[in-house]
């Protein structure tokens, strides 16, 4: 009586990038998506400010804000190639997943090489 109940469920293909390692990340999708779609000329009772009543346009329904609204809430927050993704090397970008074994040399930050000679001459006596 209000108007039309569209209910149904959208599959897609995600493609993006692993926040990780810059890798590529592809994933399936299914959202469910339902949404009221009022007559025009009918007044529907909103109990919440914050609910968006969708009406219809000349005995048309417009999917698209629905399913925009409910495909951006399943997307995945921090997308990763994979759970274990170990990322980029924090020294020279390399990725981690192609090079488990890669490491540099001790590394000191030239802003602690007077510190650390104190401690070396502590070692000495």
């Amino acid at each position: 009586m209000e108007g039309v109940l569209v209910s149904g469920t959208a599959r897609g293909r995600l493609a993006g990038e692993c926040v990780r390692c810059l890798g590529d990340v592809e994933q399936e999708l299914t959202v469910d998506l339902q949404d009221l779609y009022a007559y025009p000329d009918h007044v529907v009772d909103v109990d919440d400010e914050d609910d968006d009543v969708r009406e219809i346009e000349d005995e048309l329904i417009d999917l698209e804000p629905a399913l925009r609204d409910a495909v951006v809430l399943a997307l995945p927050f921090s997308p990763m190639c994979r759970d274990d993704c170990p990322g980029l090397c924090s020294e020279c970008g390399a990725r981690l997943a192609d090079d488990p074994g890669h490491h540099h040399g001790e590394a000191v930050d030239q802003r602690w090489t007077a510190l650390q000679s104190l401690v070396i001459d502590e070692k000495e006596s």
